[in-house]
């Protein structure tokens, strides 16, 4: 019986120990930071909950990306959650679509008035 013991607590030792380590390699990411580990699962917002009113506020977003449009000097990026999406514009160069992130930006809106319409919307700077 003691043995039995003994195997479940060196297995969820074992398991302790891969998940510390599967988060430490996720750290050397370029796209997940230490910042960014501190909000997942307490300060990300679902992008649903992102509105204009909100610009220039610092938001924690995460998600699956979607596309990649390589602009002159950034990269911008659509990112899908369960809610909805929103386009990121980044340094980084290293993102595949397809890939699940995290970003830490400013959330920013651009007026776009046609036709006497607003068609402007929001989109996330990362800093």
């Amino acid at each position: 019986m003691e043995q039995v013991h003994f195997f479940y607590r060196s297995l969820f030792l074992f398991r302790r120990t891969l998940a510390l380590v599967f988060l430490s390699g996720l750290a050397g990411c370029g796209n997940v930071n230490i910042s960014s580990m501190n909000a997942i699962g307490g300060n990300i917002t679902p992008i649903r909950q992102l509105t204009p009113q909100q610009k220039n506020s610092t938001v924690y977003i995460q998600g699956k990306i979607e596309k990649h449009i390589p602009l002159l000097n950034k990269h911008a990026y659509q990112l899908k959650d369960s809610t909805g999406s929103i386009v990121v514009l980044t340094n980084q160069t290293d993102l595949r679509v397809g890939s699940q992130v995290v970003f830490k930006g400013q959330l920013r809106y651009k007026s776009i008035p046609l036709a006497g319409q607003e068609q402007g919307g929001i989109y996330v700077e990362e800093k």
